[in-house]
């Protein structure tokens, strides 16, 4: 007579870890989680204070240190989910710590003031109409040249 197996139990979401990547991309800080994780791997993210592989498990209250593109994040835990859900849901999964926010603001400020400079260039790279003419100006500049 065979003996039943016992039934595996889902874990409780609230005793239970989430991997951090997975948190990551749940939360929408990053748009793919392969993006997390690579940048997890380059050292980029820190789970209280110590550099954190993609596969640590957060908990509830855990602080988080990363860069999303030029702003630096600092973001306690507060809540894990397995899915990624609209914005307001992932919001709720994290909490600003008051020195990041005022840092942000900052950032962006001075983002407004001092815009990059690049954007102000009217012309960029030649177009390939643009790279023909001077072509043909330069063939004929230099045929006036050799007489």
């Amino acid at each position: 007579m065979k003996s039943a197996k016992p039934a595996k139990s889902k874990p409780d979401t609230q005793d239970a870890g989430l991997r951090l990547d997975k948190w990551l991309w749940a939360a929408r800080f990053y748009k793919t989680r392969s993006l997390a994780a690579e940048d997890i791997g380059h050292g980029r993210v820190q789970v209280n204070g110590q550099v954190a592989k993609a596969s640590r498990e957060l908990k509830l209250g855990d602080l988080l240190k990363f860069r999303q593109g030029e702003v630096p994040r600092e973001v306690w835990v507060r809540g894990l989910s397995h899915i990624r859900g609209p914005a307001p849901q992932a919001q709720a999964l994290y909490e600003e710590t008051p020195e990041n926010v005022s840092l942000r603001e900052k950032l962006s400020e001075a983002r407004r003031l001092a815009p990059e400079p690049a954007h102000s260039l009217a012309q960029g790279r030649p177009t390939k109409q643009d790279r023909r003419r001077l072509a043909d100006w330069n063939r004929w500049s230099a045929a006036a040249d050799a007489d």
